[in-house]
Order: C-alpha cells, then structure tokens, then sequence
C-alpha cells in the first residue's frame, strides 16, 4: 500500500455572493475530486489547536501527525531547516518578507499593498536582498535567501519577540503594526531607503509589477526538533513543495524534498511536474508516502481573487490529482490518497482562519458509493469530524 497527500494550501473558504453563494471549492469545475468523493470517506478536520495563530507552519504540521501544541517552534525555523542554516541553540529566525508599501508619507503612515511584490521571482529578490544585506547584516543579523518573497533573518543571541504577518494587515496602514524592538523596526525603516529607488524596483514599476521596496519581518521562533517521521510512521516520505516551510518539515521530519524544475508557488506552477515526481517516487523511487503541497489557492485567497482561487482549484483538480490517481492506478498500485487544505484562507479577510477544512479520504481497494461530492457543505453534512487534526496521518495510516 502507497499512501499520497495533496494539500490545496488555503483552499477553504467562505459562501461568497458572486459565486451563488458557494465557496470556490464548490464553485470550481472538480470533477476528479467529485469522483472520488463518491468512492471516499469525506469529513471535517481541525487542523489548528485551539489558542494557536492558524498559520500554514501549524496547519501542516497538524496535517504532517505533529501536534503543534507539543512540535512547534515558530514558523521561520522550519524555512531556515530548508535553505540549509545551521541554526545555534539560541538563535532566533524571523521570517523576511519583500513587500510592497504604498509610496505616501513617512514610513509609519505607509499602507501595505503587497504580501508578496507581485510574487517577485528568487532572481530579482538576490539582487534585492543583497542590497539589504550590505547595508544591514553584521555579526548579530544575518540575512539567508530563501524563494520568491520569503527570506530569512537569524538574529544571534536573539528573542523571539511578537512580530505581525504582513498578510494579516494588508491595506492598512503600517505604524502600529511595526516592531517593537527598536533595531528591528529601524532595519524595516532602512530598508525603505535602500529598496524604493533600487534601479531594479525602478524597472518593475515601469512593467507594471509592484516594487519589493520593504522588508518585512514576522514568525520569530527558535530552533525546531522533530521527530522521525520514518520512527513516527515507519514509512519513508518525501515532500513536493515550492515552499521552503514544507521543505523545512520534511528536513526536520528526516523526509527527503524533491525540487520539481518550475515550481515556484505561485498560480502558474508546475503542477504536473509535482505530480509525476510523486507517481515516480512512490512506484519506482522506493516510496511509501508523498506529500504534495500546492500554495496558489492560498496566495490567491491573499490576493483576494475569487476567479484566480478558483482557477486554482481546477488547476488542483485537474493538473495534480487527475495525473496523480491515473500515474497510480497504471501502475497497479494499491493507495490511499487524503486531499484537504491545511486551513482556510477566505477571500473576504484575505488571512487564514481557524475554521475547520474539509478532507477527502480514497482509498483505491475499496468501491463506495457514496452520493455526496467535495466541498465545505457536503463534508460539514457527512457528520465526520475530527478534533484533532495530527491524528489524521494515523487515520490515513491505518491499513
């Protein structure tokens, strides 16, 4: 038996009127899922403890069999696991956003427009950063490349201080949502001056893109320890993800990451590269289990697109489930697939909530025939429910 997860990062939502009333995912043409709705066990999961932030850090871990409550560190040392820093005891990582702020005022009357800078490719965001990185870093902060916007900040010796995510505010403006320790704030400041005027910010404004004019720290954690996932499971798991969150799990989890050439996060990804490294993993590679993780339905609920969320659901549907079910049913595998997203990140908040998501459970030895399909309502009607979210791997384990 091969087991698969194919997450849809923030894929759940909320009824939203220009789509009749239906979530995106129940709005979205899903046939594959629909399909194999009918033959599965479909439910409602709590993947974020009560009292915890509803991140994609403790959503997937949750997803991954680990509880957060006991496993989690902070969200930026699991990125700093996945670009290779060799985190000291007392170091704290912080997440380093390249955003975008409105161009009026002072720094603090700024509004931030941005999360991502139009999800900057991890080309310009090195000649960015590199920028930052001469004028700022010293012994005590170091700054470390990470993919598209997403970089790191290891502060020596540091705190792990409160720090806002910066897709939690967009639009506001920024002044009361700064650091409050005073270097980091001054860093974020400084950065404005070196960033705004960068020739290369220069060039994206004269191409319509938004300018990466801001740095942007937030998710200060210290350095994680995971368990074995092969000790946990005793199954040998590899990750597909263009995020180097999920990458970070899977190094600290002992799992091994397949890079999928194209994969970059955003809408326009390689899905079906994601899916044939996984159907080669687990049918030629020596693979019991393949976690693929796809990000654009999460970064289109950010963006606050319904026609781009849904177009990510299909993409979902039809570029990484369809291939993933037919690459194994060719091989004459046996399988159990789990499809859910890790949280709900609604169009109307553009944020990530705590609410339950919906799962889909196939397994390929057995034939239901179930008259339900896959989407927040039927899965809420099914009258499954599970509490606790990191127990669904041993559900998903469980022939």
């Amino acid at each position: 038996m091969k087991y698969v997860v194919i997450l849809g990062d923030g894929m759940a939502d909320e009824t939203i009127a220009r789509l009749d009333e239906k979530t995106p995912l129940e709005y979205a043409c899903t046939p594959v899922m629909d399909e194999l709705a009918r033959m599965s066990e479909i439910g409602m999961v709590h993947t974020i403890p009560g009292g915890m932030s509803p991140g994609s850090d403790t959503a997937n871990l949750s997803v991954m069999g680990y509880d957060p409550k006991v496993y989690y560190t902070g969200r930026s040392p699991l990125e700093a696991l996945s670009i290779g820093v060799d985190m000291k005891a007392d170091d704290v990582a912080i997440r380093c956003n390249l955003v975008t702020l409105s161009e009026e005022g002072d720094y603090e009357e700024k509004k931030i427009i941005d999360h991502s800078s139009d999800e900057i490719s991890t080309e310009d965001a090195q000649i960015l950063l590199e920028a930052v990185r001469k004028e700022l870093e010293n012994e005590t902060y170091r700054f470390y490349l990470g993919t598209s916007y997403r970089h790191c900040l290891i502060w020596a010796k540091g705190n792990v201080v409160e720090l806002t995510p910066p897709h939690d505010i967009l639009g506001q403006v920024i002044g009361s949502w700064l650091p409050a320790d005073s270097v980091l704030r001054e860093m974020q400041k400084k950065s404005w001056e070196i960033l705004s005027n960068h020739p290369l910010n220069l060039e994206r404004k004269r191409q319509g893109k938004n300018p990466a004019n801001s740095i942007w720290f937030w998710g200060a954690g210290t350095k994680p320890a995971l368990s074995s996932f092969y000790e946990k499971y005793h199954k040998k798991g590899v990750m597909i993800s263009a995020v180097d969150l999920l990458k970070g799990i899977a190094v600290g989890a002992g799992m091994d990451n397949i890079t999928v050439e194209g994969a970059n996060g955003g809408l326009h990804t390689n899905y079906e590269g994601k899916a044939d490294a996984a159907v080669k993993a687990l049918t030629q590679e020596g693979y019991d289990f393949a976690y693929i993780h796809v990000e654009a339905p999460d970064e289109m609920g950010h963006q606050g697109s319904v026609e781009r969320k849904v177009q990510a659901i299909e993409y979902l549907d039809q570029r990484v489930i369809r291939p993933v079910k037919e690459g194994l049913d060719a091989a004459g595998t046996d399988y159990r697939m789990l499809v859910l997203p890790d949280h709900p990140t609604p169009i109307r908040v553009r944020t990530h909530t705590s609410d339950p998501v919906p799962y889909l459970l196939y397994d390929s030895t057995e034939k239901g025939d179930h008259s339900w399909v896959y989407n927040e309502k039927e899965a809420a009607l099914s009258g499954v429910k599970l509490e606790e979210g990191w127990m669904l791997m041993e559900h998903l384990f469980e022939k």
